[in-house]
């Protein structure tokens, strides 16, 4: 096994609670199963995939407002209320990051599925964003995780050696990608799992 000198964390779902769920109950007032309807048929998972690969904002906007007339007002939230998605940092994830960084045997870089228009919102949510010895913003790159052209990029840009380089990702088929491009993935479900996957490295 090559002796590890890259971690990449994926952001959403690994370093920050991010989920449209924590805007939307409140947009339904706690109806729950409103909210899945709209979730899983108006502003989908799918949908918000094509902004962080690089469609704008007011583009995806317009697609679904031609769709869904009568839900323009949920439909823009999503975006202009955006922030209010995050429920704060994965802590323990975080602290991770920071003894990783801190660690003068590790670089460590983000590879995130991310609308470029609000990158310099996050930026601002979470200045440790600004930390990593460089990141991969999939809507400035125009395409995104789990297709192999991201995962090329980040190691052509920042020279990685894959089989030197571990991925943590809280989506399977984003860690499956990576490891079939030689990079160590680690698909994250718990934090213990995280550590037990990680004590196998000998990370740390």
């Amino acid at each position: 096994m090559s002796k590890i000198d890259t971690v990449i964390f994926d952001l959403g779902g690994v370093l920050v609670d991010w989920n449209p769920e924590h805007l939307y109950l409140k947009a339904f007032n706690g109806d729950t199963k409103k909210m899945n309807w709209f979730l899983t048929n108006v502003c989908t998972p799918e949908w918000n995939m094509e902004q962080d690969a690089g469609r704008t904002i007011a583009e995806a906007e317009k697609i679904k407002i031609a769709e869904y007339p009568q839900y323009e007002e949920l439909i823009k939230l999503f975006y202009k209320d955006w922030e209010f998605m995050f429920k704060g940092v994965i802590k323990e994830n975080v602290e991770l990051f920071k003894r990783l960084k801190a660690s003068e045997n590790y670089k460590v870089y983000a590879l995130t599925n991310w609308s470029a228009e609000k990158w310099d919102k996050a930026l601002e949510l979470f200045p440790f964003f600004k930390d990593f010895d460089g990141v991969v913003v999939s809507g400035q790159e125009k395409c995104r995780k789990p297709f192999d052209k991201i995962y090329k990029i980040i190691i052509d840009r920042f020279n990685i050696s894959p089989e030197k380089a571990i991925f943590i990702d809280d989506n399977f088929d984003n860690a499956q990608s990576a490891k079939r491009l030689g990079i160590n993935g680690i698909h994250f479900k718990n934090i213990k799992q995280l550590n037990t996957d990680l004590a196998s490295f000998n990370i740390l």
